[in-house]
């Protein structure tokens, strides 16, 4: 399993740079967009010529939309946005320079909390309390950066075990229900981030669905402390996860 080279600082910083660039050295190799040929900006290939042809009621429900962005860099198209400029100038801008002293600059453009997602190596979580971010995230990105990376999870424990006193430790990675938080919980994390829960939850019913997908997981969450004997999230320690 290969542990190194994941990182990725969530920030915002206020006073982006021109060469502003994605705090991640290069893309990922993602087999599935290889295998259906997914680009930004998409080409028009007969698979999806025919798609289109064949179904003229989404087309046009496509079009009549409102435009489509990522709101997260629009900033930076300085009013060229849309949904294929935002994908393009995200290609555009890997930077292969990426290092641990661009987290300094970062620093001095963003007064708030630091954290750096991507950490599945406990030299790199050491290295990340010593930059004096305020937590990291136990991650591997849902491997979708480096297929073959070590699993989140089993990457958490020892990272906890080393830097959990000083800095905040949160875990992402396929949670879907209060037991998988639990497991987090006990092995280490002091929270979760929870993606594509939320996301069923949004498209479902909209806000109402997200609270709802929320409402399900604390559910979950009490029902499985309370059967393994926890009364308090903060005191959930490795022992309620049988060996195997």
């Amino acid at each position: 399993m290969m542990r190194r080279g994941l990182r990725l600082a969530i920030v915002i910083p206020h006073q982006p740079r021109d060469d502003c660039a994605s705090l991640l050295p290069m893309r990922g190799q993602r087999h599935m967009d290889l295998k259906h040929g997914l680009t930004v900006p998409p080409r028009l290939t007969l698979r999806n010529a025919v798609d289109f042809v064949t179904k003229p009621a989404w087309v046009a429900s496509v079009l009549r939309a409102r435009r489509r962005g990522f709101g997260n860099v629009e900033a930076f198209l300085k009013g060229r946005g849309g949904i294929i400029r935002s994908g393009s100038w995200a290609n555009e801008n890997y930077d292969r320079t990426l290092n641990w002293r661009d987290i300094d600059w970062v620093r001095s453009l963003w007064p708030g909390k630091l954290v750096l997602k991507g950490i599945l190596d406990v030299e790199d979580a050491k290295r990340a309390a010593a930059a004096g971010v305020d937590g990291i995230v136990v991650s591997n990105h849902g491997g979708r950066q480096l297929d073959g990376a070590l699993s989140s999870i089993a990457s958490l424990p020892e990272i906890a075990s080393a830097v959990g006193d000083r800095i905040e430790v949160l875990f992402d990675g396929g949670i879907r229900s209060g037991q998988d938080v639990l497991k987090a919980l006990a092995r280490g994390a002091r929270g979760c981030l929870i993606g594509r829960a939320f996301l069923y939850g949004l498209a479902s019913d909209g806000e109402a669905g997200v609270r709802r997908a929320l409402d399900l997981i604390r559910a979950e969450l009490e029902v499985s402390m309370a059967l393994t004997g926890q009364h308090d999230v903060r005191t959930i320690t490795r022992d309620v996860i049988a060996a195997g």
